[in-house]
């Protein structure tokens, strides 16, 4: 799944940085998360690190993009391979 900001979002600016897949930006009143790029950080850590720095907890899977850790790991392999090759990193495996 997608993670998904809702309107509780305060714009602290803490997510938009930690996001490893570029994912996130300013929307027209809060920070948005685009589902195409968001793998919930599979592939490079261990939990959603826009979740972990969120203080005031808004950022909930997105139901309306429902995906398995399979879909995430294509995704995160996709976004790899059209990532410049300065900023790719070397793929982990699937636990």
């Amino acid at each position: 799944m997608a993670l998904l900001i809702t309107d509780e979002c305060i714009n602290c600016d803490v997510c938009e940085p930690e996001c490893p897949n570029q994912a996130i930006s300013m929307g027209a009143e809060i920070y948005e998360i685009n589902p195409n790029k968001c793998t919930e950080c599979v592939g490079h850590f261990d939990e959603p690190q826009c979740v972990q720095v969120c203080p005031v907890s808004c950022i909930p899977l997105d139901p309306a993009h429902l995906e398995s850790q399979d879909s995430l790991w294509a995704k995160y392999r996709r976004l790899q391979s059209a990532a410049p090759a300065s900023e790719s990193e070397a793929p982990q495996d699937p636990p």
